[in-house]
């Protein structure tokens, strides 16, 4: 089929990107905190507030303003505070020492500042707020809090309207924000809806298309160029085989190394990748709706054919343009706070696209793909923080971008929900949290082998809605360790387990776990499309009973017989379906 080769080769590149993050969810922020400014009398005057990035190494802040203590503040934001001279004549007479960033370290400042009597530094940051750091033995030897404050926060603090004979005063707390936020409710439902979506989609989509397929060969067996099914042609699945598990686990380490040395290169890359194989997710997932539209049926000339490898009807065409438009937009505007929106619609049509292009062929394949993307998923978010310098995870570095970035780009390979809740930190930042693709596909494939094998058996789905609520179960367990643990979590370390596990207990509870490991009637069925290696028939799933003799003896290994009906003793179906 000529519309399968590009997107077998879109699969090829995409896959190993989308399992690049089986990252945790992650709340994104940084050491945000709230500056109080009181004019005059800090006990009975309103505070005007600030945003200010601290490192509760060099001092920890309280976290209700009430508990907060006032400081006068020592105006010194023309001075740079790297040597004796730029302290102030007297010192700064244990008040706020604000001072320009630059020329020296955080520490030499807050060491001078320090010894001059200030009960805490601000350091004025004409560039973007960042943290201000320092070595592990400078942490030991300072005691007063530090933060960094914007040049443009200082320009409105001096216009503030200060009575004569009054002064300033500052204080800074670092409000602590709720475990769990409403947003949460929506990535769970976000995340299940696709993997439930996708999953019984991959199913219905496969049924029909080995029927489609079956009587395309048929039409060509008797005669016929089969053209009259080419309008309505499914995309060829791409089976995965270990050989190609192995390959996708080593570029998927690879890459992931690559985006963390040189982020601010490839970054662009993916960005580019992701618009490309999302609008293509897209036109995939809506082809089906417009299809049934009885508008644009019209051809483009045969003229064309050469160039786009047939004659796509207009419609069609103008929904490639759509998606590919929608793509480019969210390109353009991924930074604004509302992009979120379309990249969330354009993630999930990508992994709907995924889990009914990509088709596990057995429990064992399943098994090692998400055995080897468990232990990947640990090493990278818990194990990698021993050997970087900065004691961060690679995983969650490359998926929230790591702070040293110039280019400020995040990678667009995880749904993100905004917080819900409003929070006093929420002048400071929009805080996100986020569940990588991986998260979604890597289970939702299990999830979409379990309804093909449904299919299959008919079994009524048994196999699609256990490993489904087991989805839901292992993404509720993340929650709660992200919750408890305050921190990114791995949350392929809660899915695979309960996923797998859910998936075998069914199997061996109805005594199928033989044909479910080895997948071996699905395999006989979809590739011989309705006849055996002898060119005896097969019952296809869906056909009529009347169409059968109940006494035939020609049933091949692993076929179903139509109303339900298994094979007798001998074959690999084994216990009541």
């Amino acid at each position: 089929m000529a519309t399968a080769r590009p997107l077998r080769a879109t699969v090829l590149l995409a896959v190993p990107l989308l399992l690049l993050f089986g990252v945790a969810i992650e709340p994104v922020r940084a050491e945000y905190g709230l500056l109080y400014v009181y004019v005059g009398d800090a006990e009975h005057t309103a505070a005007h507030r600030y945003c200010v990035q601290y490192n509760p190494q060099w001092g920890a802040l309280p976290l209700v303003p009430a508990a907060a203590k006032k400081w006068p503040l020592r105006n010194a934001s023309q001075s740079l505070l790297c040597k004796a001279a730029d302290v102030p004549a007297g010192g700064f007479h244990a008040g706020a020492a604000l001072v320009q960033r630059g020329n020296c370290t955080f520490y030499e400042k807050a060491r001078l500042a320090q010894s001059s009597d200030a009960l805490a530094l601000l350091v004025v940051s004409k560039e973007e707020l960042v943290a201000p750091g320092g070595n592990a033995s400078d942490y030991e030897n300072i005691s007063i809090p530090i933060a960094t404050v914007s040049h443009k926060d200082v320009l409105l603090m001096g216009k503030l309207v200060v009575p004569k004979n009054a002064s300033l005063f500052v204080s800074l707390s670092a409000p602590r924000e709720p475990l769990l936020d409403y947003n949460l409710l929506l990535l769970f439902v976000i995340a299940m809806g696709t993997v439930a979506v996708g999953g019984y989609w991959a199913g219905v989509r496969d049924s029909h298309g080995r029927r489609f397929k079956c009587k395309r060969e048929d039409a060509e067996g008797e005669g016929g160029d089969g053209d009259g099914y080419s309008g309505s042609a499914e995309e060829e699945a791409l089976d995965v085989s270990p050989l190609m598990i192995f390959i996708f686990s080593v570029m998927c380490c690879v890459m992931l190394l690559l985006l963390f040395f040189f982020y601010d290169y490839l970054v662009y890359v993916v960005i580019a990748m992701f618009c490309l194989a999302s609008s293509m997710g897209l036109y995939c997932c809506l082809a089906p709706l417009v299809r049934q539209v009885p508008l644009c049926t019209c051809r483009l000339p045969a003229t064309w054919r050469p160039f786009l490898g047939g004659r796509p009807q207009v419609r069609l065409l103008l929904l490639g343009a759509g998606c590919m438009a929608l793509a480019i937009t969210w390109g353009v505007f991924r930074n604004h706070s509302w992009a979120w929106v379309l990249q969330d619609i354009l993630g999930v049509a990508f992994c709907l696209n995924m889990l009914c292009t990509v088709r596990m062929p057995s429990f064992r394949i399943c098994v090692l793909l998400l055995g080897i993307l468990f232990f990947y998923d640990i090493f990278f978010v818990f194990i990698t923080p021993f050997l970087t310098s900065n004691g961060e995870s690679i995983m969650v570095q490359v998926a929230t971008g790591p702070s040293k970035s110039t280019s400020h780009e995040m990678l667009p390979m995880v749904v993100k929900v905004p917080r819900l809740a409003a929070t006093p930190l929420s002048m400071c930042y929009q805080p996100f949290s986020l569940l990588g693709f991986g998260d979604i596909l890597v289970p939702g494939l299990l999830v979409a082998y379990c309804h093909r094998f449904d299919v299959q058996v008919q079994s009524s789905k048994l196999y699609f809605i256990a490993c489904t609520m087991a989805y839901g179960v292992g993404l509720l367990l993340t929650f709660l360790a992200l919750a408890l643990m305050r921190m990114g979590q791995p949350a392929l370390l809660y899915l695979v387990p309960c996923t797998l596990l859910s998936s075998l207990l069914v199997a061996c509870f109805r005594g199928e776990l033989g044909m479910f490991w080895k997948g071996t009637g699905y395999t006989v069925i979809s590739k011989s499309c309705g006849k055996n290696v002898a060119g005896t028939t097969v019952p296809t799933l869906g056909e009529e009973a009347s169409e059968q003799s109940p006494d035939s003896g020609d049933e091949t290994p692993g076929s179903v017989r139509p109303g339900g009906k298994v094979p007798t003793e001998g074959s690999p179906l084994l216990g009541s379906l």
